[in-house]
């Protein structure tokens, strides 16, 4: 509770608990053994990377700030939990300013404008789309993570 609470220290313990739906955090602490009052370890080090990404994303609800800055935002998490997360961010960014920094091409598919770095610099930018039709590097990276999520063992 008093993790979460940090995106807002004058949060109430509902107002914490609704930021942690959103977030869908709420499934792994009523597994814990003291639940909302566990102690998860220095640097959460008694949870999993996405169960702290999740976490960071209910401060960032409670704190409802009108600029967020996401750095590698679903890294950590599977593809299934990926999914509850981006669900998550979609309401979390709404009517914000976002800055995100990603390397999974699914993370930005829905962004206004993209800005791909290379060696320092601004190597391209645009749309989705307009990045997808010009087939520079944010192509090679779009159709390499396609092609590496659709591969089967044999």
């Amino acid at each position: 509770m008093e993790n979460i609470r940090i995106g807002r220290k004058d949060a109430t313990d509902e107002e914490v608990k609704a930021a942690a739906r959103l977030a869908h955090c709420e499934e792994f602490v009523e597994k814990m053994p003291d639940k909302w009052d566990s102690m998860i370890g220095e640097n959460g080090s008694e949870l999993s990377g996405g169960e702290r990404q999740r976490i960071s994303i209910a401060r960032a609800f409670l704190k409802d700030a009108p600029i967020i800055l996401m750095d590698e935002a679903t890294a950590s998490l599977d593809v299934d939990n990926e999914s509850l997360i981006q669900e998550s961010i979609s309401k979390l960014i709404r009517d914000k300013t976002v800055l995100i920094i990603a390397h999974r091409m699914r993370t930005v598919d829905g962004v206004n404008k993209i800005v791909v770095l290379k060696d320092g610099r601004v190597a391209e930018s645009g749309t989705p789309a307009e990045l997808r039709e010009a087939g520079g590097i944010y192509r090679h990276m779009a159709d390499m993570q396609l092609s590496s999520e659709q591969w089967k063992y044999q």
